[in-house]
């Protein structure tokens, strides 16, 4: 919620693109609602997003912060408009220890050394810096070919301790049917044309009203989770 007001911010332009007929929409939705529960939890002051694309998240944590960095790289596929620094999650070109967190949404999986870049993210959070990230474990192929990993429980603690981390929270944002059903989504767009059309869009649609109800009332098993949350801080003395 906002702490100015105590209401949770009208969230209605993040989903804009995000209608049901979306195959992402119920994963989409799950995980704009887990971001702002643990931004609220740990985020404070100056925030820097890694892979910040259209920095649209700037709509779910915006307020949250008192001031929000957005960081990609020139290649980046998505529009450049609001990023504000662009270089790599290698090499942000940041100072040391100049950000009270950090976030970081489904990019580890883009990134050749992962282990290089949370060492990035280390170096520029001061200590008692909190970072945040969306890893994938089941994800559908995306934005190939700059797709390289996915990552399960152990894989995530073992690179951010690796990289000087200590982490505080490692939550599966799904069960086995969100997962399912949004794979199922993906999959039926390779028949998403002609006369399917409207039979493709009615399916998913359904799906993504189901998945979450299913989700919610089938027995628990993060081993299928679709993606994990992280949130990780970087030891040492913060300031008072």
């Amino acid at each position: 919620m906002s702490p100015a007001s105590g209401r949770e911010p009208d969230f209605t332009q993040f989903y804009a693109r995000r209608g049901l007929t979306n195959p992402g929409q119920a994963v989409a939705k799950r995980s704009a609602r887990a971001l702002r529960e643990y931004g609220a939890r740990y985020f404070k002051g100056r925030l820097v997003e890694l892979g910040c694309g259209d920095k649209n998240k700037q709509l779910l944590l915006g307020d949250l912060v008192s001031e929000y960095i957005g960081v990609d790289h020139a290649d980046c596929i998505h529009d450049h408009t609001n990023i504000d620094i662009l270089a790599s999650a290698y090499a942000t070109t940041l100072p040391d220890d100049s950000f009270d967190c950090a976030l970081c949404t489904a990019v580890l999986e883009h990134l050749e050394e992962p282990l290089d870049a949370l060492r990035e993210a280390h170096r520029i959070l001061k200590p008692q810096g909190v970072a945040l990230y969306t890893v994938p474990l089941f994800f559908p192929l995306h934005e190939e070919p700059r797709d390289f990993y996915r990552y399960t429980r152990h894989g995530l603690r073992y690179l951010f301790e690796k990289a000087g981390f200590e982490v505080l929270e490692l939550v599966p944002l799904s069960s086995y049917p969100l997962m399912a059903l949004t794979q199922w989504n993906y999959y039926l767009q390779r028949v998403r044309r002609g006369v399917l059309k409207p039979f493709v869009r009615l399916a998913v649609a359904c799906a993504n009203l189901a998945a979450p109800a299913l989700d919610r009332v089938l027995p628990q098993d993060e081993r299928f989770t679709w993606m994990y949350l992280v949130v990780a801080r970087k030891p040492g003395k913060g300031s008072s």
